[in-house]
Protein backbone atom coordinates (compact mmCIF):
# COMPACT_ATOMS: atom_id res chain seq x y z
CA UNK A 1 0.00 0.00 0.00
CA UNK A 2 1.64 3.28 -1.06
CA UNK A 3 1.76 6.18 1.36
CA UNK A 4 -0.82 8.92 0.86
CA UNK A 5 0.27 11.95 -1.14
CA UNK A 6 0.38 15.25 0.75
CA UNK A 7 1.52 18.63 -0.56
CA UNK A 8 4.83 19.69 0.91
CA UNK A 9 4.44 22.49 3.41
CA UNK A 10 0.81 22.97 2.48
CA UNK A 11 0.08 25.01 5.62
CA UNK A 12 2.98 27.44 5.21
CA UNK A 13 0.69 30.18 3.88
CA UNK A 14 -2.44 29.24 5.84
CA UNK A 15 -1.36 28.73 9.46
CA UNK A 16 -4.09 28.90 12.05
CA UNK A 17 -6.86 27.56 9.82
CA UNK A 18 -8.84 24.51 11.01
CA UNK A 19 -7.03 22.31 8.50
CA UNK A 20 -3.67 23.48 9.87
CA UNK A 21 -4.27 23.13 13.61
CA UNK A 22 -0.90 23.12 15.39
CA UNK A 23 -2.16 22.00 18.80
CA UNK A 24 -0.50 18.91 20.18
CA UNK A 25 -2.14 15.53 20.64
CA UNK A 26 -1.40 13.22 23.59
CA UNK A 27 1.63 10.97 23.06
CA UNK A 28 1.02 7.25 22.78
CA UNK A 29 3.70 6.42 25.35
CA UNK A 30 6.18 7.99 27.75
CA UNK A 31 9.69 9.00 26.74
CA UNK A 32 12.38 6.35 26.90
CA UNK A 33 15.04 8.93 27.69
CA UNK A 34 17.16 7.56 24.83
CA UNK A 35 19.13 9.80 22.51
CA UNK A 36 20.01 9.09 18.89
CA UNK A 37 23.79 9.15 18.52
CA UNK A 38 24.45 7.80 15.02
CA UNK A 39 22.92 6.89 11.70
CA UNK A 40 23.65 3.19 11.28
CA UNK A 41 22.25 2.71 7.80
CA UNK A 42 19.57 3.52 5.25
CA UNK A 43 18.35 0.57 3.21
CA UNK A 44 17.02 0.90 -0.34
CA UNK A 45 15.40 -1.66 -2.62
CA UNK A 46 16.44 -1.07 -6.23
CA UNK A 47 16.20 -2.86 -9.56
CA UNK A 48 19.86 -2.39 -10.51
CA UNK A 49 22.25 -2.37 -7.56
CA UNK A 50 25.46 -1.71 -9.48
CA UNK A 51 24.10 1.27 -11.43
CA UNK A 52 22.81 2.93 -8.27
CA UNK A 53 26.05 2.40 -6.37
CA UNK A 54 28.21 3.67 -9.24
CA UNK A 55 26.00 6.75 -9.58
CA UNK A 56 26.36 7.76 -5.92
CA UNK A 57 30.09 7.06 -5.96
CA UNK A 58 30.65 9.37 -8.94
CA UNK A 59 28.15 12.09 -8.03
CA UNK A 60 28.18 12.21 -4.23
CA UNK A 61 31.59 10.80 -3.34
CA UNK A 62 30.27 7.74 -1.50
CA UNK A 63 32.66 4.80 -1.03
CA UNK A 64 31.58 1.23 -1.87
CA UNK A 65 32.59 -1.24 0.85
CA UNK A 66 30.97 -4.39 -0.52
CA UNK A 67 29.33 -4.67 -3.91
CA UNK A 68 27.85 -7.35 -6.12
CA UNK A 69 24.76 -7.70 -8.27
CA UNK A 70 22.50 -8.34 -5.26
CA UNK A 71 23.71 -5.84 -2.67
CA UNK A 72 26.07 -2.90 -2.28
CA UNK A 73 27.08 -1.31 1.02
CA UNK A 74 28.44 2.23 0.80
CA UNK A 75 30.00 4.59 3.31
CA UNK A 76 28.84 8.20 3.30
CA UNK A 77 31.96 9.88 4.63
CA UNK A 78 32.60 8.51 8.12
CA UNK A 79 29.09 9.26 9.36
CA UNK A 80 26.59 7.20 7.37
CA UNK A 81 26.03 3.87 5.64
CA UNK A 82 23.66 3.17 2.74
CA UNK A 83 22.72 -0.33 1.60
CA UNK A 84 21.28 -0.96 -1.87
CA UNK A 85 19.49 -4.29 -2.13
CA UNK A 86 18.33 -5.87 -5.36
CA UNK A 87 14.88 -7.12 -6.22
CA UNK A 88 13.23 -3.71 -6.22
CA UNK A 89 10.64 -2.34 -8.62
CA UNK A 90 11.12 0.26 -11.33
CA UNK A 91 11.58 3.04 -8.77
CA UNK A 92 13.96 2.83 -5.81
CA UNK A 93 12.35 2.65 -2.39
CA UNK A 94 13.68 3.21 1.13
CA UNK A 95 12.58 0.16 3.09
CA UNK A 96 14.22 0.82 6.46
CA UNK A 97 16.41 3.13 8.48
CA UNK A 98 18.54 2.27 11.51
CA UNK A 99 19.80 4.49 14.32
CA UNK A 100 22.11 3.90 17.25
CA UNK A 101 21.07 5.03 20.73
CA UNK A 102 23.16 6.13 23.68
CA UNK A 103 21.90 3.79 26.40
CA UNK A 104 22.36 0.29 25.07
CA UNK A 105 21.60 -2.78 27.09
CA UNK A 106 19.82 -5.36 24.99
CA UNK A 107 17.60 -6.68 27.79
CA UNK A 108 16.64 -3.22 28.96
CA UNK A 109 15.99 -1.95 25.45
CA UNK A 110 13.80 -4.93 24.67
CA UNK A 111 11.85 -4.50 27.91
CA UNK A 112 11.28 -0.79 27.27
CA UNK A 113 10.05 -1.49 23.75
CA UNK A 114 7.61 -4.14 24.95
CA UNK A 115 6.41 -1.84 27.73
CA UNK A 116 5.35 0.61 25.00
CA UNK A 117 3.34 -1.95 23.10
CA UNK A 118 5.97 -2.58 20.43
CA UNK A 119 7.05 -6.05 19.32
CA UNK A 120 10.84 -5.97 18.99
CA UNK A 121 12.54 -8.48 16.72
CA UNK A 122 16.23 -9.08 17.50
CA UNK A 123 18.74 -8.81 14.65
CA UNK A 124 22.31 -9.60 15.78
CA UNK A 125 25.32 -10.82 13.83
CA UNK A 126 27.19 -12.55 16.64
CA UNK A 127 30.22 -10.33 16.00
CA UNK A 128 29.26 -7.34 18.12
CA UNK A 129 26.31 -5.85 16.25
CA UNK A 130 23.05 -5.92 18.22
CA UNK A 131 19.70 -4.43 17.27
CA UNK A 132 15.94 -4.66 17.38
CA UNK A 133 13.47 -4.01 14.58
CA UNK A 134 10.15 -2.39 15.45
CA UNK A 135 7.31 -0.98 13.38
CA UNK A 136 6.33 2.67 13.61
CA UNK A 137 2.64 3.73 13.58
CA UNK A 138 2.43 3.13 9.82
CA UNK A 139 4.35 -0.14 9.85
CA UNK A 140 7.63 1.35 8.60
CA UNK A 141 10.71 -0.67 9.59
CA UNK A 142 12.76 1.12 12.24
CA UNK A 143 15.93 -0.55 13.51
CA UNK A 144 17.42 0.50 16.85
CA UNK A 145 21.04 -0.52 17.37
CA UNK A 146 24.02 -0.52 19.70
CA UNK A 147 26.10 1.60 17.28
CA UNK A 148 28.48 -1.16 16.22
CA UNK A 149 28.34 -0.23 12.52
CA UNK A 150 28.97 3.47 13.10
CA UNK A 151 31.89 2.83 15.46
CA UNK A 152 33.60 0.51 13.00
CA UNK A 153 32.83 2.77 10.05
CA UNK A 154 34.95 5.52 11.55
CA UNK A 155 37.91 3.15 11.74
CA UNK A 156 37.83 2.83 7.98
CA UNK A 157 37.50 -0.19 5.74
CA UNK A 158 38.82 -1.37 2.43
CA UNK A 159 36.94 0.04 -0.56
CA UNK A 160 35.30 -2.23 -3.11
CA UNK A 161 35.02 -1.64 -6.83
CA UNK A 162 32.35 0.93 -7.64
CA UNK A 163 31.33 -0.60 -10.96
CA UNK A 164 31.32 1.28 -14.22
CA UNK A 165 31.09 5.00 -13.45
CA UNK A 166 28.25 6.62 -15.42
CA UNK A 167 30.20 9.88 -15.75
CA UNK A 168 33.28 11.69 -14.47
CA UNK A 169 33.38 12.19 -10.68
CA UNK A 170 32.20 15.58 -9.44
CA UNK A 171 34.68 15.75 -6.58
CA UNK A 172 31.82 16.56 -4.20
CA UNK A 173 31.72 15.19 -0.67
CA UNK A 174 28.49 14.42 1.14
CA UNK A 175 28.87 16.24 4.45
CA UNK A 176 25.45 16.24 6.09
CA UNK A 177 22.07 14.50 6.20
CA UNK A 178 20.02 17.60 5.44
CA UNK A 179 16.69 15.81 5.82
CA UNK A 180 14.56 12.80 5.23
CA UNK A 181 11.21 13.70 3.70
CA UNK A 182 9.01 11.21 5.52
CA UNK A 183 5.37 11.07 4.43
CA UNK A 184 3.08 9.36 6.93
CA UNK A 185 -0.62 8.95 7.58
CA UNK A 186 -0.86 11.00 10.79
CA UNK A 187 2.13 13.29 11.18
CA UNK A 188 1.39 14.33 14.77
CA UNK A 189 1.23 10.71 15.91
CA UNK A 190 4.48 9.83 14.11
CA UNK A 191 6.23 12.90 15.53
CA UNK A 192 5.40 11.82 19.07
CA UNK A 193 6.48 8.26 18.31
CA UNK A 194 9.99 9.31 17.25
CA UNK A 195 10.28 12.08 19.84
CA UNK A 196 9.55 9.77 22.74
CA UNK A 197 11.28 6.68 21.38
CA UNK A 198 14.52 8.10 19.97
CA UNK A 199 14.73 11.55 21.55
CA UNK A 200 14.27 13.55 18.34
CA UNK A 201 13.44 17.20 18.99
CA UNK A 202 10.99 19.34 16.98
CA UNK A 203 11.76 22.71 15.43
CA UNK A 204 8.22 23.80 14.51
CA UNK A 205 4.75 22.42 13.85
CA UNK A 206 3.47 23.90 10.60
CA UNK A 207 0.07 22.23 10.64
CA UNK A 208 0.91 19.58 8.08
CA UNK A 209 4.49 18.72 9.02
CA UNK A 210 7.09 19.00 11.74
CA UNK A 211 10.84 19.09 11.23
CA UNK A 212 12.76 17.20 13.90
CA UNK A 213 16.44 17.15 14.80
CA UNK A 214 17.73 13.58 15.03
CA UNK A 215 20.34 14.41 17.64
CA UNK A 216 23.56 15.39 15.87
CA UNK A 217 22.84 12.97 13.02
CA UNK A 218 20.66 15.15 10.78
CA UNK A 219 17.07 16.26 10.34
CA UNK A 220 13.78 14.69 9.30
CA UNK A 221 10.59 16.32 8.05
CA UNK A 222 7.62 14.23 9.11
CA UNK A 223 4.67 15.29 6.98
CA UNK A 224 1.18 13.98 6.36
CA UNK A 225 -2.40 14.10 7.52
CA UNK A 226 -3.41 16.25 10.48
CA UNK A 227 -5.72 14.41 12.90
CA UNK A 228 -7.08 17.78 14.12
CA UNK A 229 -8.19 18.73 10.63
CA UNK A 230 -12.02 18.42 10.51
CA UNK A 231 -11.67 16.66 7.16
CA UNK A 232 -8.98 14.22 8.27
CA UNK A 233 -9.50 10.60 7.24
CA UNK A 234 -6.75 8.19 8.19
CA UNK A 235 -7.58 5.40 5.75
CA UNK A 236 -5.04 2.63 5.21
CA UNK A 237 -1.76 3.14 7.06
CA UNK A 238 1.40 3.65 5.01
CA UNK A 239 4.65 5.62 5.10
CA UNK A 240 7.47 6.34 2.69
CA UNK A 241 10.69 8.31 2.48
CA UNK A 242 9.79 10.12 -0.73
CA UNK A 243 13.15 11.86 -0.99
CA UNK A 244 16.36 12.46 0.94
CA UNK A 245 18.35 15.68 0.89
CA UNK A 246 22.12 15.48 1.39
CA UNK A 247 24.34 18.50 1.95
CA UNK A 248 27.48 18.61 -0.17
CA UNK A 249 30.76 20.50 -0.22
CA UNK A 250 32.06 22.44 -1.94
CA UNK A 251 28.88 24.32 -2.85
CA UNK A 252 28.57 26.76 -5.72
CA UNK A 253 24.96 27.58 -6.59
CA UNK A 254 25.39 27.88 -10.33
CA UNK A 255 28.28 25.43 -10.46
CA UNK A 256 26.28 22.57 -8.92
CA UNK A 257 23.53 23.06 -11.48
CA UNK A 258 26.06 23.15 -14.30
CA UNK A 259 27.78 19.97 -13.12
CA UNK A 260 24.46 18.11 -12.92
CA UNK A 261 23.39 19.20 -16.39
CA UNK A 262 26.84 18.45 -17.82
CA UNK A 263 26.22 14.84 -16.78
CA UNK A 264 22.79 14.76 -18.39
CA UNK A 265 20.97 15.01 -15.06
CA UNK A 266 18.00 17.17 -14.17
CA UNK A 267 18.53 20.05 -11.76
CA UNK A 268 15.17 21.22 -10.46
CA UNK A 269 15.52 24.22 -8.16
CA UNK A 270 13.98 23.92 -4.69
CA UNK A 271 14.20 26.80 -2.22
CA UNK A 272 11.01 25.72 -0.40
CA UNK A 273 10.25 29.31 0.63
CA UNK A 274 8.07 31.81 -1.24
CA UNK A 275 7.43 35.55 -1.33
CA UNK A 276 4.50 37.62 -2.48
CA UNK A 277 4.84 39.33 -5.86
CA UNK A 278 3.39 42.81 -6.53
CA UNK A 279 0.29 41.25 -8.08
CA UNK A 280 -0.37 39.27 -4.90
CA UNK A 281 0.66 35.88 -6.18
CA UNK A 282 3.16 33.74 -4.30
CA UNK A 283 6.35 32.83 -6.13
CA UNK A 284 9.35 30.74 -5.16
CA UNK A 285 12.36 32.63 -3.81
CA UNK A 286 15.35 32.94 -6.13
CA UNK A 287 17.96 30.31 -5.34
CA UNK A 288 20.77 32.88 -5.25
CA UNK A 289 19.16 34.85 -2.42
CA UNK A 290 17.00 32.22 -0.71
CA UNK A 291 17.82 31.03 2.78
CA UNK A 292 17.68 27.42 1.58
CA UNK A 293 19.35 26.33 -1.65
CA UNK A 294 18.97 22.95 -3.30
CA UNK A 295 18.41 20.98 -6.49
CA UNK A 296 16.48 17.78 -7.13
CA UNK A 297 17.73 15.19 -9.57
CA UNK A 298 16.90 11.54 -10.30
CA UNK A 299 19.03 8.46 -9.78
CA UNK A 300 19.32 5.58 -12.31
CA UNK A 301 16.69 3.66 -10.34
CA UNK A 302 14.31 6.61 -10.29
CA UNK A 303 14.83 7.93 -6.75
CA UNK A 304 14.28 11.62 -6.00
CA UNK A 305 17.69 12.78 -4.75
CA UNK A 306 17.93 16.28 -3.31
CA UNK A 307 21.31 18.00 -3.12
CA UNK A 308 21.63 21.05 -0.88
CA UNK A 309 24.12 23.49 0.52
CA UNK A 310 23.19 22.60 4.11
CA UNK A 311 25.93 21.61 6.53
CA UNK A 312 25.68 20.85 10.23
CA UNK A 313 26.24 24.54 11.00
CA UNK A 314 23.39 25.48 8.65
CA UNK A 315 21.02 22.70 9.68
CA UNK A 316 18.19 25.12 10.58
CA UNK A 317 18.29 26.94 7.24
CA UNK A 318 15.24 25.12 5.87
CA UNK A 319 13.13 25.13 9.01
CA UNK A 320 13.79 28.84 9.57
CA UNK A 321 12.92 29.61 5.94
CA UNK A 322 9.55 27.86 5.87
CA UNK A 323 8.36 28.29 9.46
CA UNK A 324 5.01 30.14 9.39
CA UNK A 325 5.52 33.65 10.72
CA UNK A 326 2.00 34.40 11.97
CA UNK A 327 -1.50 32.94 11.86
CA UNK A 328 -4.01 34.11 9.30
CA UNK A 329 -6.46 36.81 10.34
CA UNK A 330 -9.51 35.51 12.16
Amino acid sequence: MPAPVFAQGRCMLTPGTPACNTAEIPPAFASTGWKTVALERITFKVADVQKEAAFYAALMGWTPRTADAQQATMSVGDWGTVVFQGGGGPRAEVTSFAFAIDKWNARTVEAELRKRGLSPVADNDGKGFESFHVKDPDGFDLQITNGFISKNRKRGAAAAAAGNAPFAPTGWKTVWLDHFSFTVTNYKESVWFYRNLLGWTPTYDEGSQNELLMGEVGDIIIRGGNPLDPKFKAGARAARVDHISFGIAPWDTDGVKAELEKRGLSARIDTSSKHQAPDGTWVADDIHTAAFKSYHTETPNGYNLQISYVTKDLRLALSDAVRPKSPVAK
